[in-house]
């Protein structure tokens, strides 16, 4: 097993041994992320390679994977993240693999940006989890909670919302504030060290959904890096 070590003094994050335990490991005592380590087989590059395919971002199912023209190292990093597909589908959940090389992004003048590169939460109308694996690539990146303020939040740029929404700050802008996702989006307070989620580490992390029993877990895709791109296992 891979060692992923939480920050420290930051009681947010539970490691747990298998993935047993991480889908059975109820939302509690505020915790809001569970992270199951794991050590990666080689032959992840290779796949990378193999993919002829400038799309920004690229689907990767089965067939696809299993044409490709691989070693031995390749096709055991395929089938590494192929029983990660299963052991999920297995539960009722929708996994897809993606080979990414950079996500659209908002305007640059955006008073506040609501594309991944952004510290944001998941939102669901009803009670479900974000899984996630980053098998090559930058991987994935977290901020506690107590090191972060919903841009939404900041005097500054609520008042820039608000002349964006050109109403008052009442339950009309509140829910168009939901409506826009402005709401899920977190600045990092100064000082703030952001965590990597790590390569092969399999996550399920708590969203934002009414009646949560905790806060949601922060999280933002990395940098972009076209020389070397992603992929990833999301759900």
């Amino acid at each position: 097993m891979s060692a992923f070590l939480p920050p420290p003094g930051y009681p947010r994050i539970k490691v747990v041994g298998g993935f047993a335990e991480l889908l059975a490991t109820p939302w509690a005592d505020g915790i809001n992320a569970l992270c199951w380590p794991r050590a990666l087989p080689e032959g992840f590059g290779e796949i990378v390679d193999r993919l002829e395919s400038s799309d920004d971002l690229t689907d990767l199912d089965e067939a696809r994977l299993h044409a490709l023209p691989l070693g031995a190292a390749g096709r055991a990093a395929r089938d590494f993240m192929l029983a990660d597909l299963q052991r999920l589908r297995a539960e009722g959940l929708a996994p897809v693999l993606n080979r990414i090389r950079r996500y659209p992004r908002d305007d640059a003048t955006a008073v506040v940006p609501t594309d991944v590169y952004s510290f944001h939460a998941d939102s669901a109308p009803v009670a479900a989890d974000t899984w996630l694996c980053t098998y090559h690539g930058a991987p994935s990146e977290g901020l506690r909670n107590d090191e972060a303020r919903r841009r939404s939040d900041d005097p500054a740029v609520r008042a820039a919302l608000l002349r964006e929404y050109g109403g008052a700050d009442d339950a009309d802008f509140k829910a168009w504030l939901r409506e826009n996702s402005f709401d899920l989006h977190y600045a990092p307070l100064p000082g703030a060290q952001p965590f990597s989620f790590g390569l092969g580490h399999l996550w399920r992390i708590a969203l934002a959904h009414p009646g949560s029993p905790v806060p949601p877990c922060l999280h933002r895709a990395p940098a972009d890096d076209p020389d070397r791109p992603r992929l990833l296992l999301i759900s």
